[in-house]
């Protein structure tokens, strides 16, 4: 049976989880962007499976059947965001260029954002959030404002080439979700092309190729993303230094660790500690008294 849901206009949650809260197959009077912020999951819409990575976006179009599912059964963290297709109309007048849905026009899919974007990405979705909860006068309006913006990225990743499709059958792509899985668990190991496929036993240039086309990065691009991630969080939530930090989540080479944090984050690890400081005294009441 398939199930339907009626959405709110507006609707965005970010919740960490190892199963979704509605199991069975179902559709909604909405369309849905989800992103993927840790784990590794398949989405099945329609008749097609999509594989979704820590990193990627995922577009479904109002009325399409889908299920998520977890093989691994393994915790992921996600932000799912629902909106209308009235929601935006206020915002489009006869001299707009841009149509809100017309990122939906290929499909539903999925999207693979750089690590140097995935900041941007999620700071809109963090704006979204706060304001959701904020409700002020001018909030709604501010929401209209970020999911517009937020939807002409889309549009223009996908123009430039970033969606993809439903996975092919491909014997070699079935072992892409176990390589996922391994390197999110494993990140603080080595980690290098040679080494993944001997213990999955496929050939690197197989390997290489299956997990571009599945993913929609390289596989070293993949395991720096995933390392650079949780090294944020031990820059928010310890003491360790940065050094202590680039040991801990893989990196056997400081500069190494140094100049792949500042092409995915955009900032040195101690700015990105110190704006995080920064971040948090502005959010303690005490503090701004």
């Amino acid at each position: 049976m398939i199930h339907f849901y009626r959405s709110d206009p507006f609707y965005i949650s970010r919740e960490s989880k190892s199963h979704s809260s509605i199991p069975s197959v179902h559709y909604h009077d909405a369309y849905e962007i989800l992103y993927l912020i840790s784990g590794d999951l398949y989405y099945l819409i329609g008749n097609q499976s999509y594989q979704v990575v820590s990193g990627s976006l995922l577009l479904i179009r109002m009325n399409d059947a889908h299920k998520l599912i977890n093989p691994n059964g393994s915790t992921f963290e996600r932000v799912t965001l629902l909106f209308q297709e009235e929601y935006l109309r206020s915002l489009l007048t006869e001299e707009s260029v841009f149509h809100p849905l017309a990122p939906f026009q290929s499909g539903s899919g999925t999207i693979r954002i750089r690590g140097s974007e995935q900041g941007f990405i999620e700071d809109i979705f963090e704006k979204m959030i706060t304001e959701q909860a904020n409700g002020l006068s001018e909030s709604n309006l501010y929401l209209k404002i970020l999911l517009t913006e937020l939807l002409i990225f889309i549009q223009r990743k996908i123009e430039s080439g970033c969606q993809q499709h439903h996975l092919s059958s491909n014997r070699f792509h079935q072992h892409i979700p176990k390589v996922v899985h391994y390197i999110n668990h494993h990140y603080d190991q080595r980690l290098t092309l040679d080494d993944i496929s001997k213990r999955f036993y496929l050939s690197p240039s197989h390997l290489s190729r299956t997990f571009k086309e599945s993913t929609g990065c390289t596989l070293i691009e993949y395991v720096n993303t995933v390392r650079v991630k949780q090294a944020c969080c031990y820059l928010k939530e310890s003491k360790l230094s940065v050094s202590d930090i680039a040991e801990r989540v893989g990196f056997e080479n400081l500069t190494h660790f140094g100049r792949t944090f500042k092409s995915i984050v955009g900032l040195s690890a101690l700015k990105f500690r110190k704006s995080c400081e920064v971040l948090h005294d502005s959010n303690n009441p005490i503090l701004q008294k």
